[in-house]
């Protein structure tokens, strides 16, 4: 899985937190092996330098899974790993949906089992 970390000027992007944000995306994502082909993490302060708020970074994380549309989810917090955790549980429940709506294993929308031949032999 290739994971890849973009932010503005204002939110830190050094090597530290690409390697927090490796980790952490590793460990949320991992259980979903090849089918997760990327993920793009995007940092930016939603507020000026100047007005931070309560929640003021904005993490938004896109997984590219193989042979389906990107699934893209949102968090703002107080601090980047906050931001980052928050995204994650996120995108672990919206990977973990998108990949089971097509699960071929689902029995939705097929016919029922037949009845049991014994419950007719009662009937009669």
């Amino acid at each position: 899985m290739q994971i890849l970390l973009h932010t503005d000027p204002h939110t830190d992007g050094r090597h530290g937190m690409a390697e927090h944000v490796q980790t952490a995306v590793q460990a949320a994502l991992g259980r979903f092996g090849e089918r997760v082909v990327s993920v793009q993490a995007h940092l930016a302060d939603a507020d000026s330098p100047a007005r931070a708020g309560p929640e003021s970074i904005l993490c938004t994380l896109e997984a590219r899974l193989a042979g389906y549309e990107p699934v893209v989810v949102k968090h703002a917090a107080a601090n980047a790993h906050q931001s980052i955790e928050g995204a994650l549980r996120k995108l672990k429940r919206a990977v973990g949906a998108a990949l089971a709506r097509h699960d071929p294993r689902r029995r939705h929308g097929l016919p029922e089992a037949p009845p049991d031949t014994t419950e007719i032999e009662a009937a009669i």
